[in-house]
């Protein structure tokens, strides 16, 4: 076991997204496109003309006052019960404990490994009700009618979550005889001091509710399978009102399904990654988590709910194919990473650095810095695709993913300067490529 020779928490040295300025524009910016996005996608909404004919006013007829949402108790009852229930399942469905990374006081945290047994149970459930309702699916019907309050509601739900995290990670922990504390690790990036700053990035590393990490619990379950039943919703609507099953729909559908479960299915990957191992939990996770996933990737699938497009079979393919490469280079750079860090491929090229670690620079990993990113935004990009050229608004995804993607490659550069110091040039020298190869 190594202990960190610093402070268990060290004092956050610098802010991100312009300090608090861009903090305030985040928090309050991206909850108001998410509602805008969802209104733009109506039956009554014209679409096609988004930017020559785009009324405002119009956006804002179906929004109710905030008094409205704080108070009702059929959408908190829908929204909570889906929360809750998958928070029992998370902490009772069987499954394996494995060790997370070890944390600055030489600890590692355990995690249950149980997506196989919740996806059974999910899947088995929506079968279960399709007999039992005959194919009505009054949920579904509910989730695709009331989509943009059930937006408004999430948002608010990661707000109120927010401040609960930032309140407890003052308390400190009880070791197990209940008599004595102990210090909560924090973020390395949200312990400025700067309550504002701090709310959003998340002060503490790994809250956890009793058995259940709050973190890899929101980052895997309800706004990611959230995701999947907004797409399940639109196809059944589709269906109900035409008696048909459209094909661009059900692939946009198929497909996104696929990517969901895949990270399920496979979620200790998730342990390794940035938003585990570094981030804090506060308001940006929790609202991208609960909110942003679900209410907006969802966008395509809600656009051919309310206009459908018929794709040719050639074209089905090359989306098909275009996913599969994604897929193929996203999943096969990880798994090479993955199998490299346990000395598996020790024939692969790397760098020694003075940290006693190395820095794989071959295979996919000479081809560029994050080849796993450029696989994922491939796959982000068939989705899109899918939808026709009738409306820019369906490529918000691939656009955003991209964006985002660059911005955390460009925080994971920031910390592997200050990490690895001059070995980081020598190994930009030998990777030269961030994301796309031979692009940038």
């Amino acid at each position: 076991m190594v202990v960190s020779s610093g402070p268990l928490n060290p004092k956050t040295a610098s802010y991100e997204f312009n300090g608090i300025s861009g903090v305030l524009g985040i928090t309050f910016g991206l909850p108001l496109l998410c509602v805008v996005l969802n209104q733009m996608i109506r039956p009554d909404f014209y679409i096609v003309g988004l930017f020559t004919n785009l009324d405002i006013a119009e956006l804002w007829n179906h929004i109710k006052p905030l008094k409205w949402y704080l108070t009702n108790k059929e959408l908190w009852t829908y929204y909570l019960t889906w929360f809750g229930v998958l928070a029992l399942f998370d902490v009772l469905l069987p499954g394996n404990t494995i060790d997370g990374v070890e944390l600055r006081d030489g600890t590692k945290l355990p995690y249950k490994i149980n997506g196989i047994a919740l996806t059974s149970t999910l899947l088995a459930t929506l079968t279960v009700r399709w007999q039992l309702t005959k194919g009505e699916m009054p949920e579904l019907q509910y989730l695709y009618e009331n989509q943009t309050d059930l937006c408004i509601i999430t948002v608010i739900f990661a707000f109120v979550m927010a401040f609960f995290l930032y309140a407890a990670s003052f308390i400190p922990l009880a070791h197990k005889n209940g008599k004595e504390t102990r210090e909560r690790i924090l973020s390395v990036s949200g312990n400025t001091g700067n309550p504002v700053y701090d709310w959003f990035i998340g002060r503490e590393l790994n809250p956890r509710l009793g058995p259940l990490d709050l973190k890899l619990f929101c980052e895997l379950r309800p706004g990611l399978l959230l995701w999947f039943l907004i797409n399940v919703a639109c196809l059944h609507h589709h269906y109900l009102a035409t008696g048909e099953v459209n094909n661009a729909i059900l692939f946009v559908t198929l497909a996104q399904g696929f990517y969901v479960f895949d990270g399920v299915l496979n979620e200790e990957g998730c342990l390794t990654m940035m938003d585990i191992t570094t981030d804090g939990f506060g308001y940006m996770l929790a609202f991208g988590d609960l909110a942003l996933v679900p209410f907006t990737y969802s966008l395509q699938a809600r656009y051919l709910s309310v206009s459908p497009i018929t794709l040719s079979r050639p074209y089905l393919a090359f989306l098909s194919s275009t996913m599969a490469l994604g897929y193929y280079i996203f999943h096969s750079a990880n798994k090479q990473k993955s199998d490299f860090r346990q000395g598996k491929l020790p024939h692969l090229k790397s760098i020694d650095t003075k940290r006693g670690t190395k820095l794989l620079c071959d295979g996919w990993w000479g081809i560029s810095q994050h080849m796993n990113y450029f696989g994922d935004w491939l796959i982000s990009l068939s989705w899109c695709l899918a939808t026709g050229f009738q409306t820019p608004l369906t490529y918000y995804y691939s656009l955003y993913f991209a964006a985002l993607l660059v911005h955390r490659q460009q925080r994971d550069e920031h910390l592997c300067k200050i990490k690895y110091g001059d070995d980081w040039h020598r190994y930009e020298s030998e990777v030269p490529y961030k994301i796309v190869p031979y692009v940038y």
